[in-house]
């Protein structure tokens, strides 16, 4: 199958600006393309991984990548669909922010092999030395202030107010593209659909400065089948650092999809052959309670991100977990699957009973409550049931001299450390 005709079937074109001319140009040889990516934080997400991924298939059928990471845009902020200005960060904050991503982008591009091996740039060697009077006349001149409003972000954005320092962040990305042209033959740029307007201004300074023409694709912006969208702005980032979301998270993430969304996301997110995910779809809808999908998704992109050993501790927790088998699994371990549950502190001069521990740390609200959970049998500490009211505990209750894990029912975790 066609690299594109691969690329729309499994839903990552959302569109292009001139798709036979496009079509032809990826049959014709080998094309050179770059995706960028603004350092706004320390760690891409998942969101950025559908670009990635577009753009790693690519270089699979032979395409060149470049990958950006705007060491220069990152400093000014891009206004695309927000509804307010970004704070500015030091330019040592974005230096740091940029190693880090540039790391994390080795994992998934070839960056050393073959004629077609990937290559990392940054945007701020070419914008840190040019100065403002050479921007506003070698490149500003191709820009009309109308041309610039009709580009929907700024649109959304001038009711409340746009900085011309967010509202020139077009011309910056449009200049990347010519730069990338002229130095490396980069005719076709990649990134998400909210990016339409600052890559379609790349296009247009080709055309206009150079009378040569680019290509773009954009690939959607990944929803759930409510709508809710895949990124930090929306609060519910999964990160691709394992520091700020940990193998554990991620791998939970992907086996808590819907059911309508699992089949859509093994053609986004996995090297799974098309044929493979057709194969999976049928044993998933007929069984859809044996979550194959979500299963298989889980495992593919968590092994993609952080790697097979990642991948099998990820299970593993999730399997001793669910038996209950806190000590079959080490402290590190705990500390990935029960990350984010209530936390209580354990001062030196504690020593308190099941009861008044269970008060104290936050468990219940109340000693009747405790008393009767106990008795009823609703009381683990570290997988083991506690029924005695006098049950007090002692050092071989603490994991690793580290942590003591407290189930309440089936489900509810409570973490007490020292």
């Amino acid at each position: 199958m066609h690299i594109f005709d691969e690329l729309k079937e499994r839903g990552l074109i959302f569109q292009t600006t001139d798709e036979d001319a496009l079509r032809k140009a990826l049959e014709e040889g080998q094309v050179s393309y770059y995706t960028g990516y603004d350092p706004t934080a320390d760690s891409l997400h998942l969101g950025h991984l559908v670009a990635i991924l577009t753009s790693r298939r690519l270089q699979l059928a032979g395409h060149k990548p470049y990958a950006l990471v705007g060491g220069a845009t990152g400093l000014i902020g891009d206004p695309s669909f927000k509804d307010a200005e970004r704070s500015l960060q030091t330019k040592e904050t974005v230096d740091g922010w940029v190693t880090s991503i540039q790391g994390q982008l080795s994992r998934f591009l070839d960056f050393e092999n073959g004629e077609n091996k990937a290559v990392m740039v940054n945007n701020y060697d070419w914008f840190g030395s040019i100065s403002f009077i050479d921007f506003l006349r070698d490149i500003g001149k191709y820009f009309t202030v109308n041309y610039m409003m009709s580009k929907e972000s700024v649109k959304k954005r001038i009711e409340t107010g746009i900085s011309y320092t967010e509202f020139a962040y077009q011309i910056m990305q449009g200049y990347d593209f010519f730069v990338l042209n002229q130095d490396h033959n980069v005719t076709l740029q990649i990134g998400g659909s909210d990016q339409w307007g600052n890559m379609t201004a790349g296009t247009e300074l080709l055309r206009r400065k150079a009378d040569k023409t680019g290509h773009v694709i954009t690939v959607p912006l990944i929803t759930d089948a409510t709508g809710k969208k895949f990124g930090k702005s929306e609060g519910n980032a999964v990160w691709l650092n394992p520091e700020k979301t940990s193998p554990y998270e991620m791998y939970q993430f992907w086996m808590n999809v819907m059911d309508a969304d699992a089949v859509r996301f093994l053609k986004i997110f996995t090297f799974l052959s098309l044929d493979e995910i057709e194969e999976i779809r049928k044993q998933f809808e007929a069984a859809p309670h044996e979550r194959l999908a979500q299963k298989v998704l889980a495992r593919e992109v968590v092994t993609l991100v952080h790697g097979e050993e990642a991948y099998k501790e990820a299970l593993n927790i999730t399997e001793q977990l669910f038996a209950g088998n806190i000590k079959n699994l080490s402290v590190k371990e705990l500390k990935q699957g029960l990350r984010g549950v209530p936390n209580y502190q354990v001062q030196a001069d504690e020593n308190l009973n099941i009861v008044e521990l269970l008060v104290s740390s936050g468990v219940v609200n109340s000693k009747r409550q405790a008393r009767e959970d106990v008795q009823n049998g609703a009381i683990y500490i570290n997988g083991d049931r506690i029924q005695d009211l006098d049950y007090v505990l002692s050092d071989s209750d603490k994991l690793e001299n580290e942590l003591t894990v407290i189930r309440r029912g089936k489900k509810k975790y409570f973490v007490l450390t020292y």
